[in-house]
């Protein structure tokens, strides 16, 4: 067997894997960086999700010029609004309301269709001629002092200073490297489809708080709405199993007719919802990213975010460490970018957490006290701006640079 040597090795060609791979190559053109993902050729293209990516995340695509190709089918979000009822209530009462921009002419967030987002970084990796290798699905990892040795199930060996592990929530690379998790089952599933509608959104994205979970809708371009739709697990695989008729009905109750005749487009699917947190975001070696790192409610909308924060941290670090003649695979120098990243996943860990347990719940007496917090910050515009520009994900100063639209 011929083994290939790398500097770095990413496992995993999503969202995080790819642009991890586009951040590190094009600020350290001289490292050799290579993708191998599991999941066979073009099956990304099945990917009908799409996602928030904030202000941070898109500077961040802009710096390493993927973010023209996504902006044709990016739809800004111009206002946020968040209601708490029951489905059978006549009235949703708005108790929330965010602005869309953190400055003049710059949204806090822009939804994206997955397959534009992909396909963008796709393409400006074979642009560099970065090589993603399809159906090359890591087998077993081992260490010697200088390098990780990762052999594939198809029969490839690379050897890599570093092996970033950005191969999903349920990680092989992360259980070989012997990381650990934290992992709680909330009991719910979001069932997540695409909804063309009569008239138009303008924008506005909004999140209904309902009993079983929220129920998200999302703009998208012409017309057309993501939808994040929770409930408890057996309640949502028996909707996804329904035919279209009985599905149709049930979403139209929890949608309304605001926006006019409702029409699905595309599949429908169900993902069970939890949270995982890894207890140790490196190891010699090794550094994880993205949902392999930390895999959230989307009760925020941040899941995404985190992955892309996670890029930004970890490309400045191995550049950094690069330029100064480190070993970018050794645990002191991987210890800045799990520093960095710690508290902040924790954080947002922890919020997605509270919300959905505060949220997910019919009891009375919470919801008058929820209701009463969320009508108080309405009226707090200092407040409200703060939690806009955490939303937006743009950090200061000490923040990576590559979320303020910098290049490293």
């Amino acid at each position: 067997m011929t083994t290939e040597s790398l500097d770095v090795l990413i496992c995993g060609g999503g969202y995080v894997g790819l642009s991890a791979a586009l951040a590190i190559k094009t600020n350290a053109p001289s490292l050799a960086v290579a993708v191998i993902d599991a999941a066979p050729p073009e099956v990304w293209r099945k990917d009908q999700r799409a996602s928030t990516i904030a202000a941070g995340a898109k500077r961040l695509l802009m710096t390493l010029g993927v973010w023209n190709a996504i902006e044709p089918e990016a739809q800004p979000i111009s206002e946020m609004i968040v209601t708490d009822s029951r489905t059978s209530d006549p009235v949703r009462p708005v108790f929330l309301t965010f602005g869309g921009e953190i400055e003049e002419g710059e949204p806090f967030a822009h939804m994206v269709p997955n397959l534009a987002l992909v396909a963008a970084l796709r393409d400006k990796a074979n642009e560099l001629g970065l090589p993603v290798h399809q159906s090359t699905a890591a087998a077993s990892l081992s260490f010697s002092e200088a390098a990780a040795l990762v052999e594939t199930a198809d029969g490839r060996s690379f050897s890599a200073r570093l092996v970033v592990a950005a191969d999903g929530v349920k990680s092989m690379l992360r259980e070989m490297a012997g990381i650990k998790t934290q992992h709680w089952d909330y009991g719910q599933s979001g069932i997540v489809t695409t909804v063309a509608h009569e008239r138009p959104h303008h924008g506005r994205a909004v999140e209904h708080f309902m009993p079983n979970g929220p129920f998200a809708i999302l703009p998208l371009t012409n017309n057309r709405s993501s939808l994040v739709w929770t409930e408890r697990t057996d309640a949502a695989n028996a909707l996804v199993a329904e035919d279209d008729f009985v599905f149709e009905a049930e979403l139209e109750r929890r949608f309304g007719h605001h926006l006019g005749a409702l029409r699905v487009e595309g599949g429908r699917r169900a993902f069970p919802l939890g949270l995982t947190l890894a207890r140790d975001f490196v190891k010699p070696r090794v550094a994880l990213a993205g949902d392999a790192a930390h895999g959230i409610h989307p009760v925020a909308g941040q899941g995404l975010n985190l992955g892309f924060r996670d890029v930004a941290a970890l490309a400045e670090t191995i550049v950094d460490a690069h330029r100064l003649g480190l070993d970018i695979g050794s645990l002191a120098v991987l210890e800045r970018y799990q520093t960095w990243r710690r508290f902040d996943t924790v954080r947002m860990g922890l919020t997605s957490d509270v919300l959905t347990r505060m949220f997910s719940n019919d009891f009375t007496p919470l919801r008058v006290v929820r209701d009463f917090g969320l009508g108080l910050v309405d009226r707090m515009p200092a407040m409200k701006r703060y939690f806009i520009n955490q939303a937006a994900g743009i950090p200061g100063s000490d923040g990576p640079r590559l979320l303020r639209g910098e290049a490293i």
